[in-house]
Formats: structure tokens, C-alpha cells, sequence
């Protein structure tokens, strides 16, 4: 059978797969997102993820309260400055979340064809025949016969630490399961799942705007992952909140699409949201499983298109126990990248797996090779196609910047933006080459103090694929006279040299505005 064309660039060589990996100053072009808990929130722990690869540290309100989430921020920025390496801040909100409660702690071992019962009252104790949870409509949602799965930090589809039930009997408010798997839940908390049913509560609960109010505002949060969006409406809630909220306004809201309503809303959703974080914990148990690909290839694909970042969660889930991937999660890391994800985000494997920065750096190898042969060409013919024609005059330049990069191999791509809207979308278009996106800050004021912007706008480029954001100096103007752009230039250019990408006789490709006008130019170095 002839394919019309291959994912992977041909021939690849044998023996470039037994040539070592070069370790180079970007890990990988991919982003990773590490979630930051008890294994991973020591200032030590925080500066080796932030080394081997880290740009996006994500804090999980679904468990932890404020000061402690505080406390690991201080210790992030702490990480931040000792090793100069930026990163981006994530809050990940709780939403409708169902979850059974273990107050004592103290491990659950459940046996199979034995029966457990599920209760709203909270007061009552966890043990192996009674499981308290926090919502107490269960009983008018389910019925006899449906599957409810309930787990620590989601599920990981092993058969000792997440259990599965079926729905024998509703008595009042409590519902009665039959266990259909022996595991063994620890911890305080358990995430529950009821397959394809649609639990009526709000996407932004009252805990999570609280949080959102306190600990965002203070710590002006760069993104905010929507759990469990369902429709658009969702997302325009979300940002009509964040819009009254001091410098909020300009946090990006990623929706998180975990179950079948979100799924269904996808492209609604898709245009509303900054970007999207394809939840496949919650999925793999809302879809059959041999769904789950075809899934994540149609999301990612429109992401793409969109021009908007794709973020794949739960690739590499055995590491939270083992220092190695298994070949299956190692090619699940690379397929993700090969479907043109912008980053990979760990949860369970930072948040408490034994391994935190030696996942990341696994994690990154793999996005380095898989970028390697991740096929540009066809890539960026299919961008081009689906844009159409008449370009907007952003989308023209973004696309002949790569173009010309390209064809002129070019180690890097220089672009100046004070929005970073013309870097994302020479991003969009996938270049080979780092691009390097250079801030310039704009002053705002509102009648009260002057301050500049491009903080935010260079932290939110942490989580694109290939973009590497570095903020200049405010007292250069993004659109100026020669001698101000040049003297950027050279701080870019010595910025590429320290870090590698850029040497003597290299060519460079610079995306800037001069005046009313985008021009791309290309320079060739000297000595």
C-alpha cells in the first residue's frame, strides 16, 4: 500500500538511533508543565525541574490550602532567580469534582464482589464498607447498572490502587456499589468518576473563585486551567470573573476538556479559550479506550489550525513509582509531539512521584528526538491551506518569516513584540529553530501610577511550542528609529550566543516593526 506521504521525515538512519542525544541549552522545543507538590516544592527540587526542562509550574488546588501553595511559590521564585531560568505560573481549579473524603487517613482496602456503600454525610468515617463523598445529588444522577471509578489524583488504570463500581441499589441519598476490582486507596482524598453522566454544578465553584481572589491576585497568575469545561459559556464566565480582578484580566484561561459534554462543545470552546489541556485521565474513562487517539489527533490538529496551544496530560504515569518510562509511555511522549502538542504536562509524576526531575528530563529527550523528524514541511503546507488567502498581513509575515528561515537555514528566528501576538503566530507555523520572542515593554497608566506591561506576555510564551521569551529593556520602544532597534538586536543576538543557539557565520532571521511597516530580514553573522 503507497502512502501519499509519511509522518516521519525519510530516510531516517539506523544508526542515528544509537548516535547519543547533545544536550543542548533548550531541553526540547516542547514546553513541559510540572505540577509542584510534596516531592517537588523544595527550592533545591524546584531549581533541578526548572534545569532539566520545566517552563510552566502548575499549582493543584484540589488538594493544599492557600499558605501552603504560597510557600511553594516563594520557593519557586527563590529557584527562579538562583538558576535565571523563567517560568510560567498555572492554577488549576478544583470545578465540579466529585471526591470521597478519608478524613483519618488511614488505607481502604476494598475486596471484589464485596459491596460499599456511598454517602453524602461527611461527619461519617471511611472505611471499606461506607466511602463519604461531596456532593450529595449522587443518588438522582446514577442508576442501577452505571460504572462509577474511583482513584487517587485520578486513575491510573492499575488494578491495586483505583477501584471500579457498579451501581446495585439507591437507599435515600446513599448509594450502594458492588466492588468489581481488589485495590487498596490511600491517602485523604479520592477522586470520583461517574462514566458520561453530567453532574449539575458550577465549572468555577465558590471555592475556586475564592482561591482565585486570594492567592491569584497576589501572585498575578499567568494561567488559569478551567477543569472539567463543558461548554463555552464556561469560559466567558470564567473571564468576565477574572476580567474585575486587578491585573487578572490579562491571565490566560486554558479549558480543560475531561469528559463527553466537553468534548461535544469542543470547537465553541476552542474559540473562546487561550488554549487547551487535553484532560485524558478524566477521558480514557468517558471514551472507550480505542477512542482516546483519535481524540487527541482531531483536538490537537484543531488547536493547531487555531493557532492556539495544545497541552497533553498523563503520558508517563509508571514514573511516579520508576526512574524509567515503559516503551509504550515513551512513544506515547514522542506521538504527542508527532501530532504537534505544544506541551506536556506531568501531574501525579512532579506532584508526589519519586522521580520529579529525572521525569522532566526523560520527558524532554524524547520531545528533542521526536522534534527531529516531526515533518515541517508537510506541516506548514496544511497551515498555509487551511489560513487560506487573502492572508491578514500578521499571518503573511509570521509565515514568511518561517519560510524564509527555513529555506535559508537559519539557526534562530529573532521577532519583537510587545503583545506577543506576532510570536505565537510565527509559532503557529512550527519553525525547526528556536524563536527567540523579544518583549519590548509598553507603558500603561491609570491616572494613578505609570507601570509597564510585558511581563505576562513573556511568561505566557513559556508554554508554546519553539518560543523562548525574553524581556527587553524598557527604555527601547518596540517600533523606534535604527540605532534602538539595533541595539536590542545585539542584546538578542548576544542573549542566542550565551545560550547557544546562535554562532559565528550563523544565519538569523529578525520579524520587527519599523514604523508603520513588518519587515523580515535576514543577517548572516560575522566572527
Amino acid at each position: 500500500m503507497h502512502a501519499t506521504h509519511l509522518l516521519l521525515e525519510e530516510p531516517i538512519r539506523m544508526a542515528s538511533i544509537l548516535e547519543p542525544s547533545k544536550p543542548s541549552f533548550f531541553p526540547a522545543m516542547t514546553k513541559i508543565v510540572g505540577t509542584l507538590g510534596p516531592k517537588s516544592r523544595s527550592v533545591d527540587v524546584i531549581s533541578s525541574c526548572l534545569k532539566a526542562g520545566m517552563s510552566v509550574a502548575r499549582f493543584d488546588f484540589s488538594w493544599g490550602d492557600i499558605d501552603y501553595h504560597q510557600e511553594t511559590l516563594e520557593n519557586l521564585k527563590l529557584a527562579v532567580k538562583s538558576t535565571k531560568k523563567l517560568c510560567a505560573v498555572m492554577l488549576d481549579t478544583v470545578g465540579p469534582e466529585l471526591q470521597a473524603i478519608n478524613k483519618s487517613e488511614c488505607a481502604i482496602s476494598l475486596e471484589a464482589d464485596a459491596f460499599v456503600t456511598l454517602t453524602p454525610d461527611q461527619e461519617k468515617e471511611a472505611s471499606s464498607e461506607l466511602l463519604p463523598i461531596n456532593f450529595s445529588g449522587l443518588s438522582k444522577v446514577v442508576k442501577t447498572g452505571d460504572t462509577i471509578f474511583i482513584g487517587q489524583y485520578l486513575f491510573t488504570g492499575s488494578e491495586t490502587t483505583s477501584v471500579w463500581l457498579e451501581v446495585t441499589e439507591l437507599k435515600g441519598d446513599d448509594v450502594v456499589c458492588v466492588i468489581k476490582n481488589t485495590a487498596t486507596l490511600s491517602g485523604s482524598l479520592f477522586t470520583l468518576h461517574i462514566s458520561q453522566i453530567r453532574i449539575d454544578l458550577p465549572t468555577l465553584s465558590d471555592a475556586d473563585k475564592d482561591v482565585i481572589t486570594k492567592w491569584g491576585v497576589k501572585n498575578n497568575i499567568d494561567f488559569l486551567s478551567l477543569s472539567y469545561t463543558r461548554h463555552a459559556e464556561d469560559v466567558r464566565q470564567a473571564r468576565e470573573f477574572l476580567s474585575k480582578l486587578g491585573d487578572l484580566h490579562q491571565t490566560q484561561i486554558f479549558a480543560k476538556i475531561e469528559n463527553i459534554e466537553g468534548l461535544t462543545h469542543f470547537d465553541e470552546i476552542l474559540q473562546e479559550a487561550d488554549g487547551i489541556i487535553l484532560s485524558r485521565g478524566n477521558l480514557g474513562i468517558d471514551l472507550p479506550p480505542e477512542k482516546v487517539f483519535l481524540f487527541q489527533k482531531a483536538a490537537v490538529y484543531k488547536c493547531n489550525m487555531a493557532g492556539k496551544p495544545a497541552v497533553v496530560t498523563r503520558v508517563v504515569d509508571s514514573m511516579t513509582d520508576n526512574l524509567r518510562p515503559t516503551r509504550a509511555e515513551a512513544t506515547d511522549v514522542a506521538n504527542a509531539v508527532l501530532d504537534g502538542s505544544d506541551a506536556i504536562l506531568l501531574g501525579a509524576e512532579t506532584l508526589r512521584g519519586l522521580y520529579p526531575v529525572e521525569t522532566i528530563s526523560i520527558v524532554g529527550k524524547i520531545c528533542a528526538e521526536a522534534e527531529k523528524v516531526f515533518n515541517q514541511d508537510l506541516y506548514f503546507k496544511k497551515t498555509v491551506k487551511y489560513v487560506g488567502e487573502p492572508m491578514t498581513h500578521l499571518e503573511s509575515i509570521a509565515s514568511s518569516a518561517v519560510r524564509a528561515a527555513i529555506k535559508v537555514k537559519a539557526s534562530v528566528i529573532i521577532v519583537f513584540t510587545s503583545s506577543g501576538r506576532a510570536a505565537r503566530l510565527i509559532a503557529k507555523y512550527r519553525p525547526t529553530m528556536p524563536v527567540l520572542s523579544v518583549v519590548i515593554p509598553r507603558l500603561k497608566t491609570n491616572q494613578l501610577r505609570w507601570s509597564f506591561t510585558g511581563a505576562f506576555e513573556a511568561r505566557q510564551s513559556l508554554i508554546v511550542r519553539g518560543l523562548f521569551p525574553m524581556l527587553a529593556d524598557p527604555r527601547h520602544p518596540a517600533e523606534s528609529t535604527n540605532a534602538t532597534n539595533e541595539s536590542v538586536l545585539k542584546v538578542a543576538l548576544d542573549h542566542g550566543k550565551t545560550a547557544g543557539v546562535i554562532k559565528s557565520h550563523d544565519r538569523v532571521v529578525i520579524c520587527q516593526k519599523v514604523g508603520d511597516a513588518s519587515v523580515v530580514k535576514i543577517i548572516e553573522l560575522e566572527e
